[in-house]
């Protein structure tokens, strides 16, 4: 099916069951512990064994000798795998990471060997008594010291342009009245999902099955085959759920692609879970930004001057961190300026994490955005609507699809209670307590790719939809369930939903926000061909026939749905194919995040009082679900803000912290009660289903809405996250 002109009204739009808050498809089994992940799989076969990793132990150097005989000769050991016996290893197409040192090491924690043994405990043990030697080389840990020598980024698929300029940048801020020149820097930060990277892999001859957890289902295939060399054809993953990806998650890491290699060594199928430690030093992380905002405006409160530059560091060949997305598209501004720079590090490859580029972006610009607008004397809010745009500012010709960018700030702010802000810094207390209320915009890119569904309807009336998504914890199998019942006018009681299969039709799975619209639009165009067949199969005119409660009517005839299934089950699969329209149209999400802290007068520390989010994304497939998805974005925004931060250390070139009792995220304690509104929209340019992702927008802006709150209730600036309160104490305000 092809999607190349704006969608009018169709089947999608009675809203029987789309966009109803219906519970989680899958929710009982979770909540229950029977739903099973990549690990806890029982039907590999009788004789799995299980797969441990050691990692190297220095951040940049080579092998200069490993002796495995002792570990081969412990206890319960069936293979030990390196660069020795391992067979060559490629590489995939998105990471540019190398799964074993071989013998090269690239940063630490890089695989040097995988231990097979009958059980965890026992591969464990034997992986101390491999016994390695290096060769250590100087590394490049440093990104502040690389600042001054990263050149511009090379152009990636992904991300956009790393250099782009519109009008005379300089000039415009060089005679600005009013303007704002500042640094600011996000940390490295880990994904830290709780569900481990893990893998089962067996081999049945030259086929290789593996049960993993992964996001990118038609990626993992692609990027595991050319890894181990052989046809994709002969790889079949399956990953039905995922204990939460964040992007870490998107294809192959360690955990399968050596869980592979160490299967084929020991002939038997191979368990392997990345502990804890290699998931911080051995996958991928959003990696370290120092970024310069420029801004500049006219006294009437009108930006004349965006500029925006950007530094980040990757393993050679890696990719850069896209922050100057969001700069980009968010305010109007005829002079306009952005630039991403790249360094060359030996640390683990930085990659995609939860909203890549505009998360860490947005919260350079938005604080820059506060600083201007104070300055100005103009409401935060104020400042925000005065700028708004109807067409992209790089490119005045092409509209946004749809943009209630001020409809979201207006909504939040009268919900919040904004007018009842103080202006003015550190002059609201309660008891102990300063207090201050932040805000700041949000967009995320909407992006959508081709995807496809299979349908089945069986003699009993029940519908299977299948489709190699993935859900990491977002709903896919809820909102593909709701779109197919509203569709073939049947209740969800009658939709069975099968995901996480490398052989079922290919969709772009779970990432970059585009899984909720690109996969509902798979199975609308699979069920329109359902509809075309069921309809031919009735003697029915498909352009006029009716599907509700079960039954299709046309004219005065009426039939139930099951009735076209009475000769065989109807099976049919289709997939949605997009035209030039993202072209022709800017195609983003909206929203606005507000915040309200406290910060205590004598020892700084920071607590989130209350916060709400406002977001446009289109038709929304479930409240309840997109809810979720926002909430669980505002949560890692208060980490973002106020707690996470991979620390280096820059003499030997690793992540210190790495594990949950170092690494700082949101408990329960942290979070308050979080508000979550939609703004009520549909976007036909975008898909006919007329919704977009939101579980990304939910993520952007929030932390510098609260970095904004704390200014606002202390007058201190920090422009470096995470807010510590280190940062603070030296600058509070005096206690009376």
């Amino acid at each position: 099916m092809k999607f190349d002109t704006p969608a009018g009204m169709n089947p999608i739009d009675r809203m029987t069951v789309v966009g109803r808050p219906v519970d989680r498809y899958e929710g009982r089994l979770k909540t229950t512990g029977t739903a099973t992940y990549a690990h806890e799989q029982r039907d590999v076969g009788p004789d799995a064994a299980y797969g441990y990793i050691l990692g190297a132990a220095v951040a940049k150097g080579r092998i200069a000798s490993i002796d495995t005989r002792e570990a081969e000769r412990a206890p319960g050991v069936v293979a030990v795998v390196t660069h020795r016996n391992a067979g060559r290893l490629g590489t995939g197409e998105f990471y540019v990471q190398r799964m074993l040192a071989a013998p090269d090491v690239d940063h630490y924690h890089q695989p040097v060997a995988v231990v097979v043994a009958e059980t965890f405990e026992q591969a464990r043990a034997a992986s101390a008594l491999v016994r390695v030697e290096y060769t250590r080389f100087a590394g490049r840990f440093d990104l502040e010291a690389a600042v001054g020598n990263a050149p511009v980024a090379p152009q990636m698929p992904f991300g956009g342009p790393t250099e782009t300029e519109v009008g005379d940048f300089e000039a415009a801020f060089r005679d600005a009245e009013f303007f704002v020149d500042e640094t600011y820097s996000v940390p490295d930060q880990a994904h830290a999902m709780m569900e481990p990277h893990a893998t089962i892999a067996r081999w049945d001859g030259d086929r290789l099955t593996c049960w993993t957890s992964i996001q990118q289902m038609n990626w993992g295939t692609r990027d595991l085959a050319a890894i181990l060399g052989i046809p994709r054809e002969n790889v079949r993953l399956f990953s039905p759920f995922i204990g939460g990806g964040f992007g870490g998650k998107g294809t192959v890491q360690a955990d399968l692609a050596l869980a592979a290699v160490a299967a084929r060594a020991a002939r038997r199928p191979v368990k392997l879970a990345l502990q804890r430690a290699l998931m911080f030093n051995a996958t991928i992380h959003r990696p370290k930004t120092i970024q310069r905002v420029r801004l500049a405006a006219s006294r009437d409160g009108m930006l004349t001057a965006v500029g925006h530059e950007s530094w980040s560091g990757n393993l050679d060949g890696g990719r850069t961190e896209p922050t100057t997305l969001s700069t980009r598209a968010l305010y109007a501004g005829p002079n306009r300026m952005t630039r991403v720079h790249l360094a060359t590090l030996d640390l683990a490859e930085g990659n995609a994490m939860r909203a890549p580029g505009e998360a860490p972006g947005l919260m350079a610009l938005e604080v820059a955005m506060d600083e201007l607008a104070e300055k100005l004397g103009i409401d935060p809010i104020e400042f925000r609507v005065l700028n708004d745009t109807q067409v992209d500012p790089e490119n005045p010709g092409r509209p946004f699809s749809s943009r209630p960018f001020v409809r979201a700030l207006r909504l939040g702010a009268e919900r919040f209670g904004w007018d009842t802000r103080v202006a003015t810094p550190g002059r609201v207390r309660d008891g102990d307590w300063f207090v201050g209320m932040g805000m700041a915009g949000a967009i995320r890119a909407a992006p959508i790719a081709k995807a496809g569904a299979r349908v089945h309807l069986g003699r009993d009336g029940m519908l299977t939809v299948e489709a190699d998504m993935t859900d990491i914890g977002t709903g896919s199998y809820t909102i593909m369930q709701q779109t197919a019942a509203e569709m073939m006018g049947v209740p969800l009681e009658r939709v069975v939903v099968r995901l996480g299969d490398s052989s079922f039709p290919q969709t772009p799975g779970s990432g970059g926000q585009q899984g909720a619209p690109s996969v509902t639009a798979g199975v609308y165009a699979a069920c329109m061909a359902l509809r075309d067949e069921v309809a031919r199969r009735l003697g029915f005119n498909a352009s006029d026939a009716e599907f509700a409660d079960g039954m299709v009517r046309s004219g005065n005839r009426s039939l139930p749905l099951a009735a076209a299934a009475e000769g065989g089950d109807v099976v049919v699969e289709d997939a949605i194919e997009f035209g030039d329209l993202s072209k022709r149209f800017a195609i983003q999400t909206f929203g606005a995040h507000f915040a309200e802290v406290g910060v205590h007068a004598w020892t700084g520390e920071i607590r989130v009082r209350r916060m709400l989010a406002a977001c446009a994304a289109g038709r929304i497939l479930n409240p309840k679900l997109a809810r979720s998805q926002v909430i669980g974005g505002m949560t890692m925004g208060i980490g973002a803000a106020l707690m996470e931060e991979m620390a280096v250390d820059k003499r030997v070139g690793f992540f210190v912290n790495h594990d949950l009792a170092g690494y700082e995220v949101p408990v329960h304690a942290d979070v308050p009660h979080l508000e979550v509104l939609f703004v009520d929209e549909l976007d036909p340019v975008i898909s006919p289903v007329k919704a977009k992702g939101i579980g990304e927008l939910g993520l952007t802006g929030v932390a510098p809405a609260v970095a904004n709150a704390v200014h606002n209730a202390t007058g201190v600036r920090v422009r470096h996250y995470p807010i510590t309160l280190d940062k603070l104490i030296a600058e509070m305000p005096e206690v009376a």
